[in-house]
């Protein structure tokens, strides 16, 4: 296993962040939908590209794409080079202890999955505990759903209150001689709640317990550092950090990978294939069965760069201003009820409004130009403890402005009228 000398996700925090240049980064936002600006506060759910992002994906079809790790033409061999290069990246930009400790996948739902199905099913048996969150997306749920049909184990849920905070001393309580992991989001997708996850490892740690955190949210909206939060897996994913979709990461610490089972078998993730038998490959490769998403991982290694040169510090400061003007303008609304009031938490708002459906109210922003999510967002479980059948969520992202603010409230104006 190789190492890397640590290096963090980058600040540049002297310089000004100049969010009407970062805006002009990103060709989709210059147009206009029924006749209105474009207002995007849907990055929640997948994040807008910016050009460099665009460009490298469209380099590498068009120069040098090949099939990695296999052939020893140029191409392949470019090609090998360039997703090789992007696992250093990653790794730079989390702050791993190797690259040999990031694995790359299809998303952060397929990185979550092949924890339940490798470490799980071989290190979990019936009547053990894995605790997770009312705020988890489905994908940190479903899994280990699967793995209590299927072995028997228990889920133990962390309670949250009223407000989005997540409860550190019901945590705590939780934890039991029965616990074998922690599986948690950093940040709710739907609260933008900002979980104290260094806290939550250290207790979990004490117990011997491990902890997989869901840095889908958590990743876009501050820099993360998996060796000082001591976290024993941390997975993302690259469409909400304004990479391609069809890329995500998971990271492990390397004893605890090399301990793992393949997930899939096929090309690549084997050292020797006989009908007798097979031996497979160390971490990473071990886990990258088949074809990998080439370009896709290109072109994540284009976004980790762009936000690094901005400085994940500056971003996470314009965002926090964000945070501020909305929350203060979104309270202005008669009738709307905010979801998701943590002190600590990112820019992301749901919201239903008196007397009004979320889907009518959505449809009446987009005729606005102004872009928003509707439903559940795959957290059917918190829906349930908040007590409401949906809401409209508004997530921010580095290249939102006050003026994207502005346009959302008079937008929500606008449906009241029209709908109550």
């Amino acid at each position: 296993m190789s190492k890397l000398v640590n290096s963090s996700a980058g600040d540049n925090s002297t310089a000004a962040f100049d969010v009407e240049r970062v805006r002009r980064d990103f060709p989709i936002l210059s147009q206009e939908i029924y006749g209105k600006p474009l207002v995007f506060l849907d990055s929640g759910a997948s994040a807008q590209k910016p050009r460099v992002v665009i460009d490298a994906v469209r380099e590498c079809y068009e120069t040098y794409y090949s099939n990695v790790h296999r052939g020893a033409h140029y191409l392949s061999q470019r090609s090998t080079d360039a997703y090789e290069e992007v696992r250093t990246t990653v790794a730079k930009f989390i702050n791993a202890g190797s690259e040999d400790e990031v694995i790359f996948t299809s998303s952060v739902t397929e990185s979550l999955n092949l924890v339940a199905a490798t470490w799980g099913r071989k290190f979990l048996n019936a009547g053990d505990e894995v605790i997770v969150t009312e705020m988890e997306h489905h994908a940190n749920i479903v899994p280990w759903q699967m793995l209590e049909q299927e072995k028997g184990i228990v889920l133990k849920v962390v309670p949250i209150t009223d407000r989005g905070e997540f409860l550190i001393e019901n945590f705590e309580r939780l934890l039991s001689d029965r616990t074998r992991l922690v599986a948690i989001t950093e940040c709710s997708n739907v609260l933008g709640t900002m979980v104290p996850v260094k806290k939550v490892i250290q207790l979990a740690h004490e117990k011997g317990v491990p902890v997989l955190l869901d840095g889908a949210q958590g990743v876009v909206h501050h820099g993360v550092d998996v060796q000082d939060l001591d976290v024993d897996f941390y997975a993302f994913t690259g469409h909400k950090l304004y990479g391609p979709s069809g890329v995500g990461v998971l990271y492990g610490k390397w004893d605890i990978l090399n301990s793992m089972p393949p997930y899939q078998g096929g090309g690549d993730m084997i050292e020797r294939v006989s009908f007798k038998g097979t031996t497979f490959k160390e971490p990473p490769h071990r886990f990258e069965a088949g074809t990998p998403p080439i370009a896709q991982v290109i072109g994540l290694g284009a976004a980790i760069k762009y936000v690094s040169e901005l400085g994940m510090d500056r971003i996470s400061a314009h965002e926090q201003g964000l945070l501020a003007y909305a929350t203060e303008r979104l309270k202005t609304i008669e009738g709307l009820k905010l979801y998701g009031e943590a002190a600590d938490k990112a820019a992301i708002f749901s919201f239903v409004v008196d007397g009004t459906h979320p889907f009518d109210v959505a449809a009446i922003l987009d005729r606005a130009g102004v872009a928003v999510r509707v439903g559940q967002h795959c957290a059917e479980p918190l829906m349930d403890r908040l007590g409401i059948e949906g809401a409209v969520r508004a997530s921010f992202g580095l290249y939102n402005n006050r003026a994207d603010v502005d346009a959302l409230v008079q937008a929500i104006e606008k449906a009241k009228g029209m709908l109550t």
